[in-house]
């Protein structure tokens, strides 16, 4: 009867135990990492989703902009992080993967835990409103008969917006000029001064400055609604694909899963706040909630795609 007694208490203290464990929440503020600057389109994402998901989480969510290496900086430092649930960032996806293919930064996939995926966004082709392209069809003629007179701002080389150029290059038969810089917001910016030809994007980035430039083309299956005028690529006979860029939240390796999974839910819910998609739709934020094992496979199609199509643009 003592052993039996001892055996019941011994589970009714696991048990205890485990439903103490299941449930896990911050008691401070948790620091999400931006791995671009203030103003950009991650950043933007990033803070109107916090804005919500301070409600859901319980506690403040404080935006820390770590800039530079095509976000290598920010996320060496994620990758570094203690993985005590106090520390998550932003991954962009292909970009992430390009960096570790490039060996741009110490870290590899394996050093984050998926948690869930935030947006997914279609890349764009555009140019200034002062441009003197005005369809897609004009500036590759220019191009092919100016070879690498096009010059095209990205956002770091090899980087979600560098490998959207390439791609569109490739496949209409241009030879351009690359112009490298440290994010999205100075790329853009460039495209706007006249300092380049072209640039791509994806909708979000451009949000703020639609009345400054003009779509040409999009990297999707079917028109777009919210640039019904601008063809898809393959309409034109060029890449045919979707191509564009994911947003995922990720902690350190080493995170517990009872720390995961709060946060999957703390974030799920903040997404379907319907004054968080009404605010995210005027943002032109694409919402793609992904739970960590969809968004875990999103990780790995996108180091995929990176080691395999990308690597091969530049050959």
């Amino acid at each position: 009867m003592k052993r039996f007694v001892c055996a019941v208490l011994a589970l009714a203290l696991a048990l205890c135990a485990c439903a103490a464990f299941a449930e896990w929440k911050p008691e401070k503020a948790v620091t999400m990492i931006v791995a671009y600057k203030a103003g950009s389109g991650t950043d933007t994402t990033a803070r109107v989703l916090s804005e919500y998901a301070t409600k859901t989480i319980g506690q403040t969510v404080v935006i820390n902009n770590l800039e530079g290496g095509s976000g290598s900086i920010g996320w060496t430092a994620l990758a570094q992080a203690k993985p005590d649930g106090y520390t998550l960032g932003f991954v962009n996806l292909p970009t992430l993967c390009s960096n570790i293919v490039e060996k741009l930064g110490d870290y590899k996939m394996e050093d984050f835990v998926p948690v869930c995926n935030h947006v997914n966004e279609t890349a764009l082709v555009l140019v200034s409103k002062n441009s003197k392209f005005n369809t897609l069809e004009e500036l590759i003629a220019w191009g092919k008969e100016n070879p690498n007179k096009l010059k095209a701002s990205t956002n770091g080389r090899k980087a979600s917006n560098h490998i959207g150029a390439e791609l569109f290059a490739k496949s209409a038969g241009i030879k351009y000029r690359a112009i490298p810089f440290g994010g999205t917001a100075d790329q853009l910016l460039a495209l706007r001064q006249g300092a380049v030809d072209f640039s791509v994007a994806k909708e979000a980035d451009i949000a703020a400055i639609l009345s400054e430039v003009k779509v040409l083309g999009v990297f999707a299956e079917s028109r777009m609604p919210a640039f019904p005028a601008a063809p898809t690529l393959g309409e034109l006979g060029l890449y045919n694909k979707w191509y564009g860029s994911a947003r995922a939240i990720v902690a350190p390796k080493g995170t517990p899963q009872d720390v995961i999974d709060f946060y999957a839910e703390a974030f799920k819910q903040a997404m379907e706040d319907k004054d968080y998609l009404a605010k995210a739709n005027n943002a032109g934020i694409t919402t793609l909630y992904m739970d960590q094992a969809a968004t875990g496979k999103l990780l790995s199609d996108q180091y995929t795609f990176c080691t395999d199509e990308v690597a091969n643009l530049w050959k």
